[in-house]
C-alpha cells in the first residue's frame, strides 16, 4: 500500500521529495501543494495518510475528543510574526498599542499566524485584542483564504469579526484605507504602495530581540497522521519522523557547505553566523523539549483566545516518538 504525506516546497523537506530520504520501510508518495490547499483537503476529507496541518486546527479537532488524527512533534512551518504586521500610513497608527479599536484584516481568525499575532500584541505591548475590529478575508485575492469547513468552532463567537464580501483583497483595502491594519501570515501585495508600511519597520531586529528574551520561535505547522492509517501501520509515525528530522539535518549540511550557495540568499553565510550565534547552531529543533516553551505558549494562548477550555499537556498532543 503506497502512503502519501502531503507538504509544502520547504527547503527542510526536500531530500524527502527528491527521494535522497526515504520514509524506511513503507512506500510513500511526496504530494507538494500550498498549505492551506492541504489544510483544507486534510481537514474537509483526510486526503493524505500524512500531513502537514495548522496546529490551532490539530488540537482543535483534539480538544473536541473525536478527532480523526494523531500527531508527531515535527514542525515543518515556523516564523516569527512581526514581520507580517502591515498598516496604513495614514491611520495614525505607530505603535502596537494603536490596533485598540481599529479595523484589522485577518485571513483566517482561528488560523495559528493569527493566534500568535494577538498573543504576541497581548504579551509584548499590552494590546487588548478584543477591542479590534477583525475583517476576515484573502490577503491577496477577493473572497475567502481558501476552504476551510471542517474547523471546529472556538467556545464563544468573536465579539468584532466581519467576514469581508467585497471583490477586493485585504491588500487592496488596506491600501484604500477601509481597514487600518493587517496581521496575518503573509504580505499583502500592495506592499511599495505609499499607503502600506510596516508596524515594525525594523521587525529582523525586534524578532532577533524576542527570540533571545523568550526563547521562542513560533511553531505554524506540526505533521499529522490519520488515526486509522496509524493505527494500521504500526512504526510509520516514527519511521516519518525520523526521515524529516534526517531531510532538516540534510538541508542544514546543505547551507552549510561554503564552496556555493544552496540558497538564492547573498548573505548566507552571514546568516549562518548569526544562526550559530542566536540559535546555538539550531535554529529548527523538532521534538517536545526542544519546543516545550513554545508550544505551552501556544496552549496558553488557545485557552485565552477560547480555542479551548482548559490547558492540554503538550505530551497529550503528540505519538511518542525519538
Amino acid at each position: 500500500m503506497t502512503l502519501t504525506f502531503a507538504c509544502w516546497g520547504y527547503d527542510r523537506t526536500e531530500a524527502l521529495r527528491s527521494g535522497a530520504i526515504e520514509v524506511k520501510g513503507f512506500d510513500v508518495e511526496h504530494v507538494e501543494l500550498i498549505p492551506r490547499h492541504i489544510f483544507d483537503r486534510m481537514g474537509n476529507e483526510q486526503a493524505f495518510s500524512a500531513a502537514e496541518f495548522s496546529f490551532t486546527e490539530y488540537v482543535l479537532h483534539y480538544a473536541r475528543g473525536d478527532s480523526p488524527f494523531v500527531a508527531i512533534p515535527a514542525f515543518p512551518s515556523k516564523m516569527f510574526r512581526h514581520g507580517t504586521a502591515f498598516i496604513n500610513r495614514s491611520s495614525g497608527i505607530r505603535t502596537p498599542k494603536d490596533l485598540e479599536g481599529r479595523r484589522v484584516g485577518v485571513p483566517l481568525y482561528t488560523m495559528t499566524a493569527a493566534l500568535w499575532h494577538r498573543g504576541m500584541l497581548q504579551d509584548e505591548y499590552g494590546v487588548d485584542w478584543r477591542s479590534i475590529q477583525w475583517v476576515q478575508g484573502s490577503v491577496n485575492e477577493p473572497g475567502r483564504h481558501g476552504n476551510p469547513t471542517a474547523i471546529p468552532q472556538l467556545l464563544k463567537p468573536v465579539d468584532h469579526l466581519e467576514i469581508m464580501e467585497t471583490e477586493k483583497s485585504l491588500g487592496q483595502l488596506l491600501a484604500e484605507g477601509a481597514i487600518d491594519a493587517t496581521l496575518g501570515s503573509r504580505a499583502p501585495d500592495t506592499v511599495g504602495h505609499p499607503n502600506v508600511g510596516r508596524l515594525f519597520p525594523e521587525f529582523r531586529a525586534v524578532e532577533r530581540d524576542y527570540y533571545i528574551r523568550t526563547g521562542i520561535h513560533p511553531i505554524m505547522h506540526l505533521v499529522a497522521i490519520r488515526k486509522d492509517v496509524h493505527e494500521a501501520n504500526p512504526g510509520f509515525a516514527q519511521a516519518l519522523y525520523t526521515a524529516l528530522c534526517d531531510a532538516r539535518d540534510f538541508a542544514m549540511a546543505r547551507m552549510r557547505y561554503t564552496a556555493a550557495q544552496s540558497l538564492m540568499v547573498p548573505f548566507m553565510a552571514a546568516d549562518m553566523e548569526e544562526i550559530d550565534t542566536v540559535f546555538g547552531g539550531d535554529p529548527w529543533p523538532y521534538g517536545i523539549e526542544a519546543n516545550r516553551i513554545t508550544l505551552e505558549t501556544m496552549l496558553r494562548y488557545m485557552v485565552e483566545q477560547d480555542y479551548i477550555a482548559t490547558p492540554i499537556r503538550v505530551e497529550e498532543l503528540f505519538l511518542p516518538v525519538e
